[in-house]
């Protein structure tokens, strides 16, 4: 099984200012060194960061980071207005689940946590996914999933255990599994 590819092509890099929004995630020091690793300036801002700072601050592109907490048991939160300013943004696991929140899908609670390396298919090679393979592992940890996608998303990955492992829209994406990992 192929695992995630790293793209290198500078054409594809954001040039400016990163931003990730940190929810509490274990995971989102790697994020950032992910990031940086490929000459992206990053900084990580608090989800506590008032919506209008962090607009203002006109990054290239922002990132939702994941978190312990759960989207149905009132976890941390942004304002919709960060997702609906324009800037592109990628949410990563509770990432996700927030986008779906705010944007009309809907999360659930999983009878089971999903915790552990997993093949993705992806369904639709559009935007950030025209250029991954059709399938690859990688690192799921999460308690709950996205069972609808909002409007104006569409499905674009998907594993055997969850049937939304990641969607999109123009500028919006989300992805249930960990690509830091």
């Amino acid at each position: 099984m192929k695992r995630l590819p790293v793209t290198h092509s500078d054409s594809s890099r954001p040039k400016g200012k990163l931003i990730i929004i940190d929810f509490g995630s274990q995971y989102t020091q790697l994020i950032a060194r992910r990031i940086r690793e490929l000459r992206v300036y990053t900084e990580i801002r608090s989800c506590r960061t008032p919506a209008k700072k962090i607009i203002d601050e006109k990054p290239t592109a922002i990132v939702l980071s994941g978190s312990p907490g759960s989207i149905n048991r009132a976890g941390p939160g942004i304002s919709r207005r960060i997702v609906e300013s324009g800037i592109p943004v990628l949410g990563i696991c509770y990432g996700m689940q927030v986008i779906a929140q705010l944007m009309g899908g809907r999360v659930r609670a999983r009878e089971e946590r999903e915790y552990g390396r997993t093949e993705i298919e992806v369904v639709r090679k559009v935007g950030v996914f025209s250029r991954l393979p059709k399938r690859f592992v990688v690192w799921m940890s999460h308690g709950d999933s996205v069972v609808r996608v909002p409007p104006g998303f569409r499905i674009l990955a998907r594993s055997k255990n969850i049937p939304i492992a990641a969607f999109g829209s123009e500028s919006i994406y989300g992805v249930q599994f960990h690509p830091e990992v």
